[in-house]
């Protein structure tokens, strides 16, 4: 299983999450860097888990208090070729996400950016078309599907016919929680998701979570906290959640 380090965006720094209650979100105080940088904190999320991949959630965006063009445009400049950054903005339908991508695309001075993945949370999205029109535009969009407290946010209980071939099971109100992962409403979105690959998002505290995700059959789990704590280290991610490592 793999596993995802989570960077959340809100005014200029990189944020601690907490249980999804955003009036609570700080500038990070991280063991991995003394900054909330959200470029000094994604290399150092990068050094510690060797991950290729990065998911962004861009606060100020969903927020609806601007979303953060330039730090956007210098992660995907400092993370470089080969590197995706799974991009969740508030989107609420296709064109304010291809808008975004190429405010994004036109700020970056690499010749070689990271690749941006959009994310369409059903928190935010109104027009589930959006998922196949990213689709027919060269995009490999994902889908997250958005809960607090056992109930779906939003469009979260749209038909899995509408899914496309990766899903977020984002559990909100773990995020941050040192209550461990949601498994219960990740097997409930499993038993709908077909071959599809799921990812789990929220709760994990340390090895032994990551163990019980990747024992849930998830693809790959998103993670931020117990990496920043060093509750998660790097010998463990590179095990993927195996018990031997």
């Amino acid at each position: 299983m793999q596993v995802i380090p989570v960077l959340d965006l809100l005014d200029g720094h990189a944020v601690r999450a907490v249980r999804g209650e955003r009036s609570r979100y700080r500038p990070i105080r991280s063991s991995l860097c003394a900054t909330s940088d959200p470029v000094a904190i994604a290399r150092a999320l990068v050094d510690a888990t060797g991950a290729r991949t990065l998911y962004v959630a861009d606060l100020g965006a969903i927020l609806s208090r601007g979303a953060h063009d330039h730090a956007l445009a210098a992660l995907c400049d400092a993370l470089g070729d080969g590197f995706c950054i799974w991009l969740d903005a508030g989107f609420t339908a296709f064109s304010p996400m291809h808008a975004l991508v190429e405010r994004i695309v036109r700020l970056t001075r690499s010749a070689t950016p990271a690749e941006i993945v959009p994310v369409f949370g059903t928190e935010t999205l109104l027009d589930m078309g959006a998922i196949a029109e990213a689709a027919a535009s060269g995009f490999e969009p994902i889908l997250s599907l958005d809960y607090r407290g056992g109930r779906a946010l939003g469009s979260a209980h749209v038909e899995s016919a509408w899914w496309p071939s990766r899903v977020i099971v984002m559990t909100l109100d773990h995020v941050g929680a040192n209550a461990g992962p949601d498994l219960s409403t990740f097997a409930s979105v499993q038993a709908l998701a077909g071959a599809r690959s799921l990812i789990g998002a929220g709760g994990v505290r340390d090895n032994a979570d990551l163990v019980r995700c990747a024992g849930s059959g998830a693809a790959a789990w998103l993670v931020a906290s117990a990496i920043h704590d060093g509750t998660l280290i790097r010998r463990d991610v590179a095990g993927g959640g195996s018990s031997e490592a």
